[in-house]
């Protein structure tokens, strides 16, 4: 009885202890190459990993690694109007409180551009 009550002690307490990311939104990203015309070199032996990443008001959430990749905002036009490469160990960026209205978030690595859709909408 006593090791039933420590592990459901243990579990709940890593239910409490876990970062509330509920009311994040998250991103659907799409890959392909960054430039088609690059020879690939050998097919990989395991399916390429897509970031798993969300957003919470300009807070951009990352469930998967993204160390050292290139983080692009680019709006209608084409324009990249935000760059910035991801620092190690990365949980969360805060985007630019400047930037309003719907952008093309890329997130870059090597070869493969990981591309989804996204809103930053100012509310003072």
């Amino acid at each position: 009885m006593r090791k039933i009550f420590i592990a459901i002690i243990a579990i709940v307490n890593m239910y409490l202890s876990a970062p509330a990311y509920a009311v994040s939104i998250p991103i659907p990203l799409e890959e392909g190459y960054v430039d088609p015309t690059i020879p690939h070199g050998s097919i990989p032996k395991s399916p390429v990993r897509v970031p798993s990443v969300s957003l919470d008001d300009y807070t951009l959430y990352f469930f998967t690694p993204c160390d050292g990749c290139v983080l692009n905002l680019v709006d209608e036009n084409g324009v990249v109007v935000y760059s910035l490469v991801i620092p190690e160990d990365t949980a969360s960026l805060e985007l630019p409180a400047e930037l309003s209205g719907e952008y093309e978030l890329q997130i870059l690595r090597g070869n493969y551009c990981f591309w989804g859709r996204i809103e930053l909408d100012y509310n003072d």
